[in-house]
This record gives C-alpha cells, sequence and structure tokens, in this order.
C-alpha cells in the first residue's frame, strides 16, 4: 500500500525537488537529485560578480607593463567621463523611465552613476589610489540614502541595467578596499530592497529585459550571498537563453518561457519579430536590430562568467553553445557579410555594440573553440568601451585574460 501512495504524491513534490525512486525489498527510499545547473556555490566567491580577483590581479599586471591591449584600455576608461573624480552623484527618491526612457527622470544618471561607481572601482584596482575607491563609495552612498523606486513601463528594464552594475562596484570595493564603507549595510539593503524583488520576477517582454534583470539578479544574489535568489535567477536565465538563442537541436521551432504562452507558430514568429525561418544562432530580436541583440548576448556572458566564478561552468553547457552560436551568428553579419532574402527580409539594423569580450575570451581562450568572426570583431573593436547602459570595459577586464 505504501508504494501506489506515494506514487499519487510524486508530482507534487516534483515542483520543488526532483526526486528517484529506488526499491529495496518492499520499501521505496525517495532520493532528491542534485540540480547541479542551479545550484548555489557552498561558499560564494567574492570578488566574484562577472570578473574575479585573479582577472583583476592579471589585468593590473599587463597595465603595469604597458603591454596591449590592456594599457590602451586602461587609458581609455581613465579619461571617459566615468572616471571624473569631480564627478557629482544625481540620486533620485523615485526614477522615472518610460519606453525608451522618455520620459526620463533620473535614468541616465542612475545608469551612469552605476556604471561611474563600477570604473571608479576597477581604477582604484588598477592604480591603488585611494581617491577612486572613495569617488565609488560616494556615488554608492548617495544612491542608497535616496531612491526609494522605479515607475513607469521600462522600470524593471532600468532596475536590471542599473542594479547590473552596482554589485560589480560593491563587489571590489568591499573585497578589496582596506578603508572604510561605513554605509555598505544600506547599500546592501537598497539591493534588496529596491532591486531585488523587481529584477527577481523576470519579464515576459523582449528577451533581453529578461535576461538583463536576470544578470541584475544573479549579481545582487551574489553580493548579498542569498542561495534562494541566486538559485531563483540562475532557473530563469536557463529558461530564458535557452528561449532567446535558437539551435538546430530545438527542433523546427525555438523553445519558448512557458509564461508567455506561446502555443503557435503564429505568435512565435510575431515574438520573433516575424522570422520564420530558424537557423543555429539566430536569436530572438535579432530581426528587431543587433542593439538590442547586444544586449542580451552580453547578459548571457555575465551571468555565465559569475556561475564560473561561484564554481559553476556554464561555458560547457548549452549555455555556452548557445552564446557561441550567438556570438557567431551576428559576428558575421556585423563584420560584412550579405543578408540572405530569408534573414529579416534581406536587411538587418547593425550595431552589435561592445559585447563580445566575456564570451569570446571563455570561449575561445580559455575552451579552445574556433570563433573566427567573433575573433575578428572582437580584436576590430578593441578597447571596448562602454555601452552607457550596463557594459564597461571588458577589454581591459576580459581581454585575453586567462584567469
Amino acid at each position: 500500500m505504501t508504494t501506489p501512495l506515494i506514487r499519487r504524491r510524486l508530482p507534487r513534490l516534483t515542483l520543488l525537488v526532483l526526486l528517484t525512486t529506488v526499491l529495496v525489498g518492499a520499501t521505496v527510499i525517495l532520493r532528491p537529485v542534485a540540480n547541479q545547473a542551479q545550484a548555489a556555490p557552498a561558499k560564494f566567491a567574492h570578488p566574484g560578480v562577472t570578473v574575479s580577483q585573479a582577472q583583476l590581479d592579471f589585468a593590473r599586471t599587463k597595465v603595469n607593463a604597458g603591454a596591449q591591449p590592456w594599457k590602451g584600455a586602461y587609458d581609455q576608461m581613465i579619461a571617459s567621463k566615468y572616471a571624473d573624480l569631480n564627478r557629482t552623484p544625481k540620486p533620485r527618491a523615485t526614477v522615472e523611465c518610460g519606453s525608451y526612457s522618455d520620459p526620463n527622470y533620473g535614468c541616465t544618471d542612475e545608469r551612469e552613476d552605476a556604471i561611474a561607481a563600477y570604473t571608479d572601482a576597477l581604477a582604484w584596482y588598477m592604480t591603488r589610489d585611494s581617491r577612486y575607491a572613495q569617488k565609488a563609495i560616494q556615488i554608492m552612498d548617495a544612491w542608497s540614502g535616496t531612491i526609494t523606486s522605479h515607475t513607469n513601463s521600462n522600470a524593471p528594464l532600468q532596475t536590471g541595467w542599473a542594479g547590473s552594475s552596482w554589485p560589480k562596484a560593491a563587489e571590489i570595493i568591499k573585497y578589496t578596499y582596506t578603508g572604510a564603507w561605513a554605509n555598505s549595510g544600506r547599500f546592501a539593503t537598497m539591493l534588496r530592497n529596491v532591486y531585488l524583488p523587481v529584477v527577481i520576477k523576470g519579464s515576459n517582454s523582449n528577451g533581453n529585459w529578461e535576461l538583463s534583470m536576470m544578470e541584475a539578479a544573479v549579481g545582487i544574489s551574489v553580493f548579498l550571498e542569498d542561495k534562494t535568489s541566486y538559485d531563483t535567477a540562475m532557473a530563469k536565465f536557463r529558461t530564458r537563453t535557452a528561449a532567446y538563442v535558437y539551435l538546430d537541436s530545438d527542433g523546427s521551432m525555438p523553445k519558448t518561457v512557458p509564461s508567455q504562452n506561446l502555443d503557435t507558430t503564429a505568435k512565435i514568429v510575431s515574438y520573433w519579430q516575424g522570422q520564420s525561418t530558424f537557423v543555429t544562432g539566430l536569436t530572438q530580436e535579432t530581426c528587431r536590430d543587433f542593439t538590442h541583440t547586444g544586449y542580451g548576448i552580453s547578459a548571457i556572458s555575465h551571468v555565465a562568467e559569475t556561475s564560473r566564478i561561484q564554481g559553476q561552468d556554464l561555458y560547457g553547457t548549452d549555455v555556452g553553445e548557445r552564446l557561441r552560436q550567438a556570438l557567431g551568428f551576428q559576428s558575421k553579419y556585423q563584420l560584412g557579410t550579405a543578408v540572405p532574402s530569408w534573414l529579416c527580409g534581406g536587411s538587418l539594423n547593425l550595431g552589435l555594440g561592445p559585447v563580445t569580450e566575456v564570451g569570446y575570451n571563455a570561449l575561445h581562450n580559455r575552451l579552445g573553440i574556433a570563433m573566427s568572426n567573433t575573433q575578428t570583431l572582437t580584436q576590430q573593436q578593441r578597447p571596448a568601451g562602454s555601452n552607457n547602459l550596463f557594459v564597461a570595459w571588458e577589454t581591459l577586464t576580459h581581454g585575453d585574460n586567462p584567469n
């Protein structure tokens, strides 16, 4: 009688944990199967959001030696407006962002202050000039003492963009700067109360939204050492990545996010910007434009890199394969390959942006995978700067970095 009872209850249990059953005589033993794809580390590594201390050390050594492309990348960063020690942060209690940041009440200020904090944190690490660390702290303190919410239609995406940069800055300062950061607890509270509840929900908009939001959620979870949020964000990230980049192995149609109810071919084609021919490396936004596609690709690479630093390398999984194929497909056309008539009606809106360094370094340099188009584009674009949203200085931090 015991076995049938357990069988009836299994569907409910599987919502929480995968189970296997092993018969031992007349006894049924329920044994949990570890979900290695999403498990948070037993102990978080710090600094550990997109860039590790080993990577920072490598870059610093190269900059101090005057080696290229790192010295050029550093010079570009230090000359930018984001590294200006006279910068005055412009925090708001409520940041209001409509579609395409219209209206723009604090949207640009918040994103650029977050990038500036990260830039200053990097500048501190490269130079050991404490003024940069103190400037990063000043910016983070200004916002953590002011902001309470984001509003209007672009609020989720805005929260994801800014929320991707803040923990990168905070990780470097908290774990490498020996000076005082009296309000670090308040900053953590800001991330927990203002950013995390928004981004962890995800989005059913275009895929770059949810991917950027999951990047923020994963990074914030690392800084807060929040294993539950990390697992939740990583699960949504993997589902969305599979639904964002098509592989031939997916079948005749792309994978979908269950909550979107894309249950007909017509709905899927519409969601894929009218594209009805699916080939490996195509993304859900390729036929929209390469700029938004670049946002999605960048977020995938950032989450994969953070996961690797935290002890779980996703580059050898389907995540890495989708990233590789997306980079290669978009790079080919960004470099000028003629667009066939079946692809986006024979016309592409280019402008991929500085988003290839992290994925290229992980897949080509670490794993030894040939990526000729991505390599050509990456090297042409060096030093990669900032997209002024959530990407910054990745030739410096990840260019040909073996760590």
